[in-house]
């Protein structure tokens, strides 16, 4: 059971929490030896540095004290267990084993689990990770791990699964100001200085974006108070100093991109530094399954799409999924195709104005962009559709033109329409040729220069000439089932939505049933459905999988702690729409853990409750 270790918030694999010493520290975090500081204070200098430890001041705002017990022994009946307190992290008696030692044999050796009731540390392997009841787990040998993209990727990932969710996870002697980031991405919460140090100590000036040769510098391009003191008195115990302060920067770098939602729009750059970085994050996008079910489904903040990594995160891969398995169009009217527009969402654009106003509700309209994929008009507001932002150069890349043929021809193979016009610039036919080719099918075109010239827009209209439009209340209706199929499943629309009523315009949209009860609205921030108690019950009635979350006997008021969780639907992911279920209650809210995470955390908020009443 996790006690002093608590997750406050998601971005992927990446989380933000709490280590709750006597002086609680954020997360991710530095971890310093309680111990070796004890030292250093007893011998240090007026100007606050250790001369035990090559003149290395480590910063202290946001840093984890952390004590070694009995490191490789034993913890024996005569031997007297460690002593610890809340002001700092201890790490467990441990044996440690050389690399590659195995699994049966790291067993026999470990020494068992202990309970203790102040804040702990376990050291595992990949091969022994378990939970052990400790507040956070050390992965030994992890430093062998940097530079190896897949054995990293392999052990960080295993070990994440193995460990408890609510608990901190520490990889001493790895991280660097270049690599912190990427680490944070991965799902680690504590790192040290020590590699930092170490390189510092050899002459390696580090930075985010590498390293530099000490004796190669001619001026220091950093204002951490190492750096100040001029380039003729920096010697190497400076420099040490300095790689501390530049870690402990970068780390508040990912802290607050993690906060904001934004690790990995970041990190796309930022790990191109580094080729082995790279590789671990393309290597974690290959973790499908890892990822996926720590990603939110919704978040408020933007996405910048500034490299072609971005086709393969989790969020963009999700909707171009759901769009093709789930999304089905219910328009009899053609198809017309148009291009993206750099305002969000695509209808308050001055472009998408002017084709709405060419197409009068005589088609149904899709938008094609990178790296989006496919976006029905329908879904114009559901994430990631209104919250992205791309780079525009008027030429599509090879891998976008491969991945957004792909999704359109998906689409189309499940969407039957009597005619597909193609009212896209000359820049998308890559695209268009290559999907007509795959269905072998004609698109008509009708752009002469430009999709908003007076020409281009006058054939779109005159192509739609003798269509009959479809009416507001179509409209609504088809909005509100087509988010429903997308967030709930394939048909979800038809069964929770048979007998609809639509008031409000769009967004906003209000779903009522025949008597005028409210049963769900379309969310502004997200595009996605918010139910009521009402709407609730038809979900739970109807034959739509259901996300439930179990709850024991209690009647929770805004929220619902992990602790009060029996059980949870393992499809759950943070920002699904949940039915709270339990003896005395029935509510309805959005998740604030994935499922997995609600069944087997101690600690945190799984879901917040919307509405709630007694049973």
């Amino acid at each position: 059971m996790t006690d002093y270790f608590e997750v406050h918030g998601r971005d992927g694999a990446a989380r933000r929490g709490e280590l709750r010493l006597a002086s609680p520290v954020s997360t991710p975090a530095l971890v310093a030896d309680a111990d070796a500081d004890a030292d250093a204070d007893a011998g240090a200098g007026d100007d606050g540095t250790d001369p035990g430890t090559g003149d290395v001041d480590r910063p202290d705002a946001g840093v984890a004290r952390a004590v070694l017990a009995d490191a490789g022994s034993e913890w024996v009946a005569d031997r007297d267990p460690p002593a610890g307190d809340e002001s700092r992290l201890t790490v467990l008696p441990h044996r440690a084993l050389p690399a590659g030692t195995p699994a049966a044999v790291q067993e026999a050796f470990a020494p068992d689990p202990q309970d203790v009731d102040f804040p702990s540390a376990a050291v595992i392997s990949r091969e022994t990770a378990a939970d052990h009841g400790a507040d956070a787990y050390v992965l030994s040998g992890a430093a062998g791990l940097v530079g190896h993209a897949a054995a990293f990727v392999d052990a960080v990932t295993s070990v994440r699964e193995s460990v408890p969710p609510d608990s901190a996870l520490y990889l001493p002697g790895v991280a660097t100001p270049a690599n912190v980031a990427t680490l944070v991405y991965a799902g680690v919460d504590l790192v040290d200085a020590d590699r930092a140090v170490v390189r510092g100590t050899e002459g390696h000036y580090l930075t985010t974006d590498g390293h530099a040769f000490l004796n190669d510098l001619e001026g220091l391009p950093c204002a951490c108070p190492a750096c100040q003191r001029g380039r003729e008195a920096f010697g190497r115990e400076a420099c040490a100093e300095h790689n501390v302060h530049a870690l402990a920067a970068a780390l508040g770098a990912a802290r607050r991109r993690v906060r904001e939602g934004r690790l990995r729009d970041y990190l796309e750059g930022q790990a191109r530094h580094e080729q082995w970085l790279t590789a671990v994050v393309r290597r974690l996008d290959r973790e499908w399954a890892y990822l996926e079910q720590r990603t939110p489904l919704v978040r408020t903040a933007e996405m910048t799409a500034a490299t072609e990594d971005t086709i393969r995160r989790v969020e963009i891969q999700r909707f171009a999924r759901r769009v093709t398995e789930r999304y089905r169009n219910r328009f009899d009217h053609p198809l017309v195709v148009v291009p993206c527009s750099a305002r969000k969402p695509y209808g308050d654009s001055r472009s998408h104005g002017q084709f709405h106003d060419a197409v009068q509700y005589r088609a149904h309209k899709v938008s094609v962009t990178s790296p989006i994929g496919v976006v029905p008009q329908e879904l114009e507001l559901t994430y990631p559709a209104q919250h992205y932002d791309s780079v525009v150069t008027g030429h599509w890349s090879a891998n976008e033109v491969e991945f957004v043929a792909d999704v359109l021809e998906r689409y189309l193979r499940r969407n039957d329409y009597p005619e597909v016009i193609a009212h896209v610039p000359e820049d998308y036919r890559p695209i268009t040729d290559r999907v007509e080719d795959a269905l072998d099918r004609e698109f008509t075109y009708t752009v002469a220069d430009h999709p908003t010239t007076g020409d281009s827009l006058g054939n779109l209209a005159t192509e739609l000439k003798g269509e009959l439009k479809y009416g507001k209340r179509e409209r609504q209706h088809n909005t509100v089932r087509a988010v429903a199929d997308y967030q709930f499943g394939p048909g979800a629309g038809d069964d929770l939505f048979e007998g609809l009523r639509v008031r409000g315009s769009h967004p906003g949209l209000q779903a009522h049933d025949d008597d005028g009860e409210q049963l769900a609205v379309v969310t502004r921030n997200y595009g996605t459905l918010a139910f009521t108690l009402a709407g609730a019950h038809r979900w739970v009635e109807s034959d739509v999988p259901t996300k439930r979350v179990a709850i024991d006997d209690f009647v929770p008021h805004g929220s619902v702690l992990a602790p009060g969780v029996v059980d949870a639907d393992e499809t759950i992911r943070v920002g699904d729409e949940v039915v709270v279920e339990g003896p005395s209650a029935f509510g309805v809210g959005r998740a604030g853990m994935s499922g997995p995470e609600m069944v087997r955390s101690t600690r945190g908020i799984a879901s917040e409750v919307r509405h709630v009443e007694e049973t």
